[in-house]
């Protein structure tokens, strides 16, 4: 039975067993799911007798598949070119990597304070 379920789940939810595979550009693949995806929270709202049950259905799915699409694209970056992620070396912010930072007097006028070139800054100090 478990078996059968997961089968089930993947013949629909896996781009790469689900019909939709025969489309060669994925993201004309991605956006079909998107559109299914609309599809049934709209039909599952209308089942339950609540548009806004349709709603949250909509905005809850759209908050799972963002995320899921984000960490997605953060994986690859990181598989594909790691080197994205070096910021900025050594253990600075950036106001202290450019060698001042940015305070504001009692009428939030801002003005640039220079730092000591010896001092490593962070929260640690």
């Amino acid at each position: 039975m478990r078996e059968w379920v997961y089968d089930c789940w993947n013949s629909v939810m896996d781009y790469e067993k689900n019909p939709l595979s025969a489309i060669p550009d994925f993201s004309t693949r991605h956006m079909i799911m998107q559109v299914l995806a609309w599809m049934w929270c709209i039909v599952f709202g209308i089942i339950v007798g609540s548009m806004y049950a349709g709603v949250f259905s909509m905005v809850l799915h759209t908050l799972l598949l963002g995320a899921i699409a984000v960490t997605v694209a953060t994986f690859e970056t990181a598989k594909r070119k790691p080197t994205a992620f070096n910021f900025m070396s050594g253990y600075h912010s950036y106001g202290r990597g450019r060698g001042f930072t940015i305070y504001r007097d009692e009428k939030g006028n801002a003005h640039k304070v220079p730092l000591d070139p010896n001092d490593p800054g962070g929260e640690h100090e």
